[in-house]
Order: C-alpha cells, then structure tokens, then sequence
C-alpha cells in the first residue's frame, strides 16, 4: 500500500461512494496510477470493442415501452427512476435472446422490483419471461428463492451479494441457450440449466414453484423488463451484447 499517495486515497474513497463508475489500478509494481472508468451510461473502448452498446441513454426512455399508462417512470439523473406508483413494467421494444446484460440498480429501503429478460408476451410477463429479483434484502445470512439476485422462485443465489439499500450494485446476467448465469457485485450467484426443469410447477430440488410450463420451455428470446412493485429504484448503466 506504500505506492498509494493522498491523490490516489482520495479517488479510492471516491469509488467507494461512486459504486461501479470509478476503478482504482496499480499500474505496476513501482508505481500506482489512478483510472477514472468513463461517466455513467457511457461506453468503454473495450465494451464496444466487444460489441456492448447502451440501451438506456441516461437523458430519456427512447426504446422503451410501458405496460401501464400511469405515471411510475421517468429518467432522471441520470437513471431509470422508478417512484412506486404501481406505473406497470418498463421494457426494450427490442427483443433479445442469447445476450450478456449489465445492469446498475439501487433500491430503497423495502422495495421490491425485479428485472425481467426473454419476457415473451408483454400482457403476461410472469409466465412467459425469466426475473431476477430486485428486493431490498442485503444482510440476509441464508437467501432463499424470492431474495435479490434470485431467479424468482427457482433458485437462490449462492450467497448473499446484495448491498444495503441507497448503495449501487451491478449485476451481469448471460444468457446462452440454456444456460443462465447472474453475477452480483462480482460475485457469481446463480448458474442455471433450464434444461434440467422438465415438470410445471417443480423446481430440480423438489420444492414447487408457481410457472405453468416447465420451466425448460420458458421462451428464449424476449425482451428485457422492470418491474414496478410499489418501491422506489433505480436503474442505470444498462448495456447489452449479442452472444
């Protein structure tokens, strides 16, 4: 820690309150250089060089849609801000099928929402689309099945990575074929064969879930969703590539 000067202490504490926006590199091991990653709802050389692009601008909801002609979302800040008014679900007019997903998402305390992908019928999002769930739940020693970082009644995350509420966490979901892979805060919390999912109603540990098809044939390709639950979020920085 030597090859750290006041400047480089003062961006470290700068990234802890920023989340994902600011990194810290030690450039070899003579000496430390300090790297501002760019602003928010930017792309990086290497993001485009892997074929990211943005699907939220930080200044409007261009490409996205609405469930519900009630007020709820808004862009604001710099984020998709959702207020809680029960404004339905937000989604990409896009569809999308194999795909790595980056997603920075904040709650307030005690919200609940989720992110929605391969959402197929936009009148039926919980039958015919995959959520991970969004929930204030940070602190949990064991979490379940409905706890953040969930896939929504079908398996739990690994571990608890989920921040407390007012902090900013980032979340990879990949989609390849049947294979679904959601990583937390840099941490890996859900690997998933839909494939093994061969009964409605019956997750591969016996316990029941509430998915009229097995969930093996939940659609893939759909479009990416947000769900307003009646809390407060937000969302930014939300990229996507092609697989």
């Amino acid at each position: 820690m030597r090859c750290m000067g006041l400047k480089t202490l003062m961006i470290v504490g700068l990234c802890a309150i920023a989340g994902c926006a600011l990194a810290v590199c030690c450039a070899n091991s003579t000496g430390c250089g300090a790297q501002l990653v760019l602003p928010d709802n930017t792309l990086s050389a290497a993001e485009k060089d892997a074929g990211f692009r943005l699907l939220f601008d930080g200044k409007t909801l261009d490409g996205w849609g609405c469930t519900s002609d009630k007020p709820g979302w808004s862009a604001e800040n710099g984020a998709i801000f959702c207020s809680g008014q029960r404004g339905g679900y937000l989604y990409t007019k896009e569809r999308f099928g194999n795909f790595e997903l980056k997603i920075d998402f904040m709650v307030a305390p005690h919200t609940n929402s989720g992110i929605f992908f391969r959402w197929a019928d936009l009148k039926d999002p919980v039958q015919t689309g995959i959520e991970m769930q969004v929930l204030d739940s940070a602190g949990k020693a064991l979490p379940d099945k409905h706890d953040c970082g969930a896939v929504y009644d079908v398996l739990a995350p690994s571990e608890n990575a989920m921040k407390p509420a007012g902090q900013w966490n980032c979340v990879t979901i990949n989609c390849r074929n049947q294979f679904i892979k959601i990583t937390l805060n840099g941490r890996r919390i859900i690997s998933l064969d839909l494939d093994k999912y061969t009964q409605p109603h019956k997750n591969i540990d016996g316990t029941r879930n509430k998915y009229d098809t097995a969930y093996k044939d939940v659609p893939r390709e759909g479009h990416i969703g947000l769900q307003d639950h009646g809390g407060k979020c937000w969302y930014k920085n939300v990229k996507i590539r092609a697989l």
